[in-house]
């Protein structure tokens, strides 16, 4: 079947001047044009728009776009087979907040009650997913599937002020670390010892079994590897450095 450029911009619900400033970065030519103005379009080039609004929908630049849908090793299955996958996980995170929003005005209502650790399900649960995707499998290597799975669960049965700490210290600790690098400050003095103290109760909510040799083992993996470092380091670059020297140095 062949369109026309407004026929396709209506299929696709997006605006016949996107579809032309597509053809002028060479991110989706037309097939053919009949004239200087009037682009026709078949089925590769809608199957090729769908695949970029799919990776636009994901956040992609058209610029990284362009890359992956031009490479030699581009297969257009697998591509579907992963953005289907994506779409299922986000919507799963939105069934979980639509099932924590309806709670809460079930609730507000009085057709029920909620538990403190209703109210942060969905957050919590959140928080697992993005830690274990990131995370998971370093942390398991490390410290062992029991382990992981006992802070995944202790994290699930944090109450409303226990998650509220939680959340207000991971911001606390990102201020002091910046302000302690700025300072210049030395890792054995007491900023150091003031930031490792509040990582070490930031770090004991949601882990079941604290031991100082799991906070140094963690603290090198802040240097180590590159995700961590570039968490604490998002602002300014030594954070990670200057908290796993802190926690080296006063964690004993």
């Amino acid at each position: 079947m062949t369109y026309t450029i407004k026929k396709l911009a209506e299929l696709a619900g997006i605006s016949t001047r996107t579809l032309r400033y597509y053809d002028e970065i060479q991110l989706l030519k037309p097939k053919r044009m009949e004239t200087s103005e009037y682009r026709i379009y078949e089925e590769a080039e809608v199957d090729r728009l769908q695949q970029i609004l799919f990776y636009r929908e994901m956040g992609f630049e058209l610029s990284v776009i362009k890359e992956i849908l031009d490479a030699e090793s581009f297969e257009q299955m697998t591509a579907l087979k992963s953005h289907l996958l994506e779409l299922q996980k986000k919507r799963n995170r939105l069934d979980l907040l639509i099932e924590n929003v309806t709670k809460t005005i079930q609730k507000e209502e009085g057709a029920r009650k909620m538990s403190d650790q209703e109210k942060f399900q969905g957050f919590k649960e959140e928080l697992i997913r993005k830690n274990e995707e990131k995370y998971g499998e370093e942390i398991r290597s490390k410290y062992g599937e029991e382990t992981v799975k006992a802070s995944n669960a202790k994290m699930m049965n944090l109450s409303e002020s226990e998650y509220q700490r939680m959340t207000s210290l991971d911001t606390e600790i990102s201020k002091y670390l910046q302000a302690a690098v700025l300072s210049g400050a030395d890792p054995k003095g007491e900023e150091g010892k003031k930031a490792t103290m509040l990582h070490k109760e930031w770090l004991s909510i949601s882990m079941p079994n604290y031991t100082p040799e799991i906070h140094r083992g963690l603290a090198e993996m802040y240097v180590a590897d590159e995700r961590f470092t570039k968490y604490y380091d998002k602002e300014i670059a030594g954070c990670a450095k200057f908290l796993r020297d802190a926690i080296v140095e006063n964690m004993n």
